[in-house]
C-alpha cells in the first residue's frame, strides 16, 4: 500500500465507456480511488452499490469516485448498467496502475495462494496527494468509512 503524504502514481485508463481518465483531469477535488477484484461478484458488487447510494453525498463533500478492477471496458459497461452505478469504472486490463498503487499482492483462499487484487481504497486531496489509505476494508463498511474520512 502506498503512503500518507506521497504524490498519487499519475494515471489514464478508459472508462466503461471507453472514455480515457486521468487522475490530473480531478484536480481541484478530492478522489476516492477504490480498487477492487472483479466485477459482478458478492463484495465488490455490495461496494459498488454503496458507493452508488452514497455518491449524491460524496459529491456535495467535493468528492469524486472512481473504481478500479482488471476488468475489461465491456465487463464495466455490464456492471455499470446492472447496478446503475453513476461514476466511473476504470479498466486497467494491463494492471499497471494496480501495480503502481501497490494493491496486486499474494492473497489465500482456502489454502490455495493466488496473486490478485486487494480491496483497497485511497482518498487523495485536491493536489493529488494521498491524504488516506485503507487496506483489505470490508466491501459493505468501506463506502461509508470513505465518507466519514472526508468529514
Amino acid at each position: 500500500m502506498l503512503e500518507v503524504g506521497t504524490k498519487a502514481p499519475e494515471f489514464t485508463l478508459p472508462d466503461q465507456n471507453g472514455v480515457p481518465r486521468s487522475l490530473s483531469d480531478y484536480r481541484g477535488e478530492k478522489v476516492v480511488l477504490y480498487f477492487y477484484s472483479k466485477d459482478m461478484t458478492a463484495g465488490c458488487s455490495k461496494q459498488a452499490c454503496a458507493f452508488g447510494e452514497l455518491y449524491p453525498k460524496f459529491r456535495e463533500k467535493g468528492a469524486v469516485v472512481l473504481g478500479v478492477s482488471k476488468d475489461t471496458v465491456a465487463s464495466h459497461k455490464r456492471f455499470e448498467e446492472k447496478y446503475g452505478l453513476p461514476f466511473p469504472l476504470l479498466s486497467d486490463t494491463e494492471k499497471n496502475v494496480i501495480q503502481a498503487y501497490d494493491v496486486w499482492k499474494e492473497k489465500k483462499n482456502y489454502g490455495k495462494v493466488t496473486m490478485g487484487v486487494v480491496r483497497t481504497t485511497y482518498l487523495i486531496d485536491e493536489q493529488g496527494v494521498i491524504v488516506r489509505a485503507f487496506g483489505k476494508v470490508k466491501a459493505a463498511d468501506n463506502p461509508a468509512q470513505m465518507l466519514e474520512a472526508l468529514s
